[in-house]
């Protein structure tokens, strides 16, 4: 639970293996030492903990007991090699150094004050260290659907920042100056390294927000299609791979060759575990759909025999599923193949009671002797998705979708069908699903998600993560106002839900067609060094504002966010609690602050915590109106006699004295 201040410390010290370490600790404890710690006395009786020795992994025990349980290690070991691939391991374990503000105007109007749907402005390597904080358990994404960049030989736009001094290279990898120079040359560059770099540490993340039973997509072309699969293979392992659809684009994408025209490309396809992954069925087609020709009360259904056919047909293949049954005349029959010999039924003998007590047998007379079948009907019968997809999504479709949305203007490049990505959420989500896509581009994850929540009355949820990457000057989409790519993503989401409203009448009553919008910024350098040097012994600091710098304007984003807005939501997001946990607004004497009521958590942030603010709070407190474990508050809005009260009244007034958290 920690502020910026932690971050940047924790990202100063951190190690190619840290979330290794880090998600192996949370798995395997027993293989750890115990974190040593030790109390330092400060000014007025104040202490504060401090770690001198963190948890180390002991790989002795664990290469003990894998030899007590018969394991043997790997002695020829296969695996994904790439220039930056220890950078890349180093970038999953880096804390965010990023704020979440708030988008007030917005979130306030009235279609989206109670949205579920969020979107996310900024990079969204930054925006997946924030939501593996707070998307986990009940809240854990149960399908990823992203179009990353393809890699087609120019160079990267979205560009990953790179700081890092060759000393800290050194220290945080071990590098060589040679290694060092190898790194730095793929910086920005189309190389296989560099994109892979580049996805390494989303993929990582984006694994650990999975549901148990969660899966991801992954849209690619020939350029990367290979390495991507040994990188997912790397990432989520190779018996979590369940397939590689091939798409039929529709059109040559232009990423062929002198000897071949390209008009296909890939979605790689990866469950988190997949004992636990259960795909659903799809619809039948028009023409499947034609082959039930008959109808009884019960609806149309087709008629297939209830004798095996066609290759392990015999007796002795499946003895227990020879036996008689007794026509409508009361004779027993036998299964009985075409030459003579004796064949055996599709069912066992109870599973052939069960279907005849419930009307799935149907006999008729053939030729004067009586054949016995089985009954399919048609309702609520699905197909096992294919790997080849060649109906409905095209990029034509797509590219047509998008103009009409925006009156005939194509604003954006390589939009995805609507169709392809509402075929993907049948497959792998539930009514109730979260859907993640943090690669938006023109937010097509987004309509489809709304467009399938109408069409069968679901309450899934999308989050949506576009960087406000520049659109090109002479670009249409310049010319009608865009400047950058997420405006016309959100953009999309609000036209394509105004076209569910104006097409559809009967929409279901709990469908949600709005989205909370938020973006991520960086606080400027002089904010990040008051922070890392602030002392709260050192009453002179007390008089800066350390608020105001977190807001909107300062942070030079749209919105009205004040620097209390921006920090509650980036602590609640760090704290583990999602974008739509419900916060109380609790006023002590014109004091404002932010309650928590399921973890019984209370957020002070503002300044001018004054005495009968205090004394307030303490009445409710002590009366039990307000329970409270933890106070997280801003020590910058304190004085140091305002923080010296809070703290001496809680331990004396209060039978439970909760728990102060400071965060820098």
């Amino acid at each position: 639970m920690s502020g910026i201040k932690n971050n940047l410390q924790h990202n100063a010290t951190a190690q190619a293996n840290t979330a290794f370490l880090k998600e192996l600790q949370a798995k395997l404890p027993q293989y750890f030492t115990a974190e040593k710690t030790e109390t330092i006395k400060l000014k007025d009786d104040q202490t504060e903990t401090q770690v001198i020795q963190t948890s180390e992994f002991n790989i002795e025990k664990f290469l003990a007991d894998l030899a007590q349980n018969n394991i043997h290690e790997s002695r020829d070991g296969y695996r994904l090699s790439f220039v930056g691939k220890d950078y890349a391991r180093l970038q999953t374990g880096l804390a965010s150094e990023t704020v979440i503000v708030p988008d007030i105007e917005h979130n306030q109007k009235p279609e989206n004050q109670n949205s579920q749907n969020v979107f996310i402005t900024g990079d969204n390597l930054e925006a997946l260290r924030h939501l593996q904080n707070a998307y986990t358990g009940d809240n854990a994404i149960k399908m990823i659907y992203i179009d990353p960049p393809y890699n087609t030989g120019k160079e990267f736009v979205y560009n990953d920042k790179f700081d890092f001094t060759d000393e800290k290279l050194k220290n945080q990898l071990g590098y060589s100056d040679e290694e060092i120079a190898r790194l730095k040359s793929i910086q920005g560059k189309s190389s296989h390294s560099a994109w892979l770099t580049f996805m390494y540490p989303r993929l990582k993340i984006a694994q650990k927000l999975l549901r148990e039973d969660g899966v991801i997509f992954v849209s690619i072309d020939d350029n990367e299609q290979a390495n991507l699969k040994l990188l997912m293979d790397d990432v989520f392992g190779e018996n979590n791979y369940l397939s590689t659809i091939s798409r039929l684009t529709g059109t040559p994408t232009g990423n062929g060759n002198a000897t071949f025209v390209n008009e296909l490309d890939y979605i790689l396809v990866y469950s988190k575990n997949s004992i636990y992954f259960q795909a659903n069925g799809l619809p039948l087609t028009k023409e499947q759909t034609q082959i039930y020709n008959q109808e009884d009360k019960n609806g149309k259904y087709l008629i297939r025999s209830l004798r095996r056919t066609g290759g392990e047909d015999r007796r002795e293949d499946r003895p227990s599923m020879y036996y008689g049954v007794e026509s409508p005349d009361g004779n027993l029959i036998f299964p009985i193949g075409p030459t003579g010999y004796e064949s055996r039924w599709v069912v066992g003998k109870s599973t052939y009671e069960q279907m005849k007590e419930n009307h799935l047998i149907e006999w008729k007379q053939v030729s004067g002797q009586w054949q016995i079948y089985q009954k399919f009907y048609l309702e609520n019968r699905v197909q096992q998705p294919s790997n080849l997809w060649k109906d409905n999504v095209g990029n034509k479709r797509a590219t047509r979708e998008t103009r009409k949305l925006f009156d005939e203007e194509k604003l954006f490049d390589f939009p995805k069908p609507v169709d392809l990505i509402k075929q993907i959420l049948t497959i792998a989500s539930h009514h109730n699903s979260i859907i993640l896509d943090f690669f938006a581009g023109s937010s097509t994850t987004a309509d489809a998600v709304m467009q399938l929540n109408a069409e069968d009355g679901g309450n899934r949820k999308y989050i949506m993560v576009q960087w406000d990457e520049q659109t090109s000057p002479d670009s249409a989409a310049r010319q009608a106002g865009y400047q950058t790519i997420d405006q016309i993503s959100r953009e999309r989401i609000k036209r394509a839900a105004a076209k569910i409203r104006s097409e559809k009448t009967d929409l279901p009553e709990q469908l949600d067609l709005g989205f909370k919008h938020y973006r991520l910024a960086t606080p400027q350098i002089k904010t990040l060094e008051q922070i890392e040097n602030f002392d709260p012994n050192q009453q002179d600091l007390f008089a800066h504002d350390m608020l105001e710098p977190f807001s909107a304007t300062i942070l030079q984003v749209d919105g009205l966010a004040t620097g209390i807005d921006t920090l509650l939501q980036t602590w609640l997001m760090n704290d583990g609690y999602p974008f739509n946990t419900p916060i109380e607004i609790l006023n002590f004497a014109g004091y404002q602050a932010f309650y928590l009521k399921e973890a019984q958590s209370l957020y002070l942030l503002a300044p001018d915590f004054k005495a009968d603010c205090l004394k307030v709070l303490l009445n409710q407190m002590g009366q039990n109106q307000l329970l409270v474990n933890n106070i997280i508050l801003y020590p910058y809005s304190f004085s140091f006699e305002e923080l010296h009260q809070l703290k001496t009244n809680l331990k004396t007034n209060l039978e439970h004295t909760p728990k102060i958290i400071e965060r820098f």
